[in-house]
């Protein structure tokens, strides 16, 4: 596990490592872009192993502008890189030819049918006609929608939009798929489809997957690995279960001055996370669990259930968001105003929303 000192001091937690594979798909050193006088990446050192990982951050966090620098979109100011082997400055070409892309963002012609659009996505990559068209038949039935092929993109749901650019991404076969909120706007079926084709490519495929999303599930059923960035920064890189060890909390359901006890358990040094009568408590290095029954005891509540928590990828994504002195929203707030979830990690003054 790799974690960067703003990371550690935040969680106060100490620097474990682990080896990291050397394989890489993705490796960064000193990455810095700057757009005019606003820095956008500073100082990245990323090592991203085979297999599936995700890009994290807020809105302006430079998610955006580093996955255009990795494909050779935009040219670093200073630093250097590689995808698959490949130099990001010099092998742009090379790198976009292996790998699938996934925007977020609408990039499909609605007068076209759905074969034809994955067909001239094999073209522009190269390919040869008939081989792009067969590549498109077996592309569409491999995403779930080959029975809809000939149908025009307009009349398309949202789910048969998303399942159409997966299928646009992966007509030649990539090494390397970079998915942009592939879930995103989903009902629950189609949702699980598409979480199901992606671990289908990790796991079976042995293809390796990037996968920027808000939705904390679904980054967890996918993902093994996470890249978190903070304001242009890489805030902690590593793998999920190693991160979500980290910080052990016990929670409690109390029924009863549940009020008073937090306010004790606070002032005996304790950290406290409190949603109504539940309250997660984290672990230290004396015996937590006695603290918590004997400051109960003191103010009278009664503890109906205790156990040891474990946190969620969302748990602990707030947590070093928050301690590193940036406010965010939850998966369901950032859904609630999809508007703001899908800003630009841009300068305001080039249409972006990056702060």
């Amino acid at each position: 596990m790799v974690l960067t000192k703003a990371f550690k001091e935040c969680l106060g937690c100490p620097f474990i490592v682990a080896d990291m594979e050397r394989n890489l798909v993705i490796e960064t050193k000193g990455l810095t872009k700057y757009y005019g006088p606003h820095l956008a990446l500073e100082d990245l050192n990323l090592s991203i192993p085979h297999g599936a990982t995700a890009l994290l951050g807020s809105n302006g966090a430079g998610k955006s502008t580093f996955l255009k620098t990795i494909l050779g979109l935009i040219q670093t100011t200073s630093g250097e890189g590689t995808v698959l082997g490949c130099d990001i400055k010099t092998q742009g070409v090379e790198i976009r030819s292996r790998i699938g892309y996934m925007p977020e963002y609408e990039a499909l012609n609605p007068d076209m049918d759905a074969i034809h659009q994955v067909r001239y996505s094999g073209e522009l990559l190269g390919m040869n006609p008939v081989v792009a068209m067969n590549r498109a038949h077996e592309a569409l039935q491999f995403v779930g929608i080959g029975d809809q092929r000939y149908r025009e993109i307009s009349s398309f749901s949202t789910g048969m939009r998303q399942a159409t650019k997966l299928a646009c991404a992966i007509i030649h076969d990539p090494e390397l798929i970079i998915a942009d909120e592939p879930s995103n706007g989903l009902d629950i079926k189609t949702r699980e489809f598409m979480i199901s084709t992606l671990n289908t490519m990790v796991n079976e495929g042995k293809r390796s997957v990037l996968m920027a999303s808000h939705l904390m599930e679904d980054v967890e059923r996918v993902c093994d690995n996470i890249v978190l960035l903070h304001k242009g920064k890489l805030a902690a890189q590593g793998r999920i279960e190693d991160l979500k060890a980290i910080e052990r909390e016990i929670e409690i359901h109390v029924w009863g001055k549940a009020t008073p006890l937090e306010t004790l358990l606070k002032d005996r040094g304790m950290k406290v996370r409190r949603e109504g009568r539940v309250m997660r408590i984290a672990q230290s290095e004396q015996d937590t669990t006695s603290a918590i029954l004997q400051a109960a005891h003191e103010v009278g509540a009664q503890i109906r259930r205790m156990h040891e928590y474990e946190a969620s990828l969302e748990d602990l994504f707030l947590a070093i968001m928050e301690n590193l002195g940036y406010e965010v929203k939850s998966s369901e707030d950032l859904l609630a105003s999809p508007v703001q979830a899908r800003r630009v990690d841009a300068p305001q003054s080039m249409g972006g929303g990056a702060s």
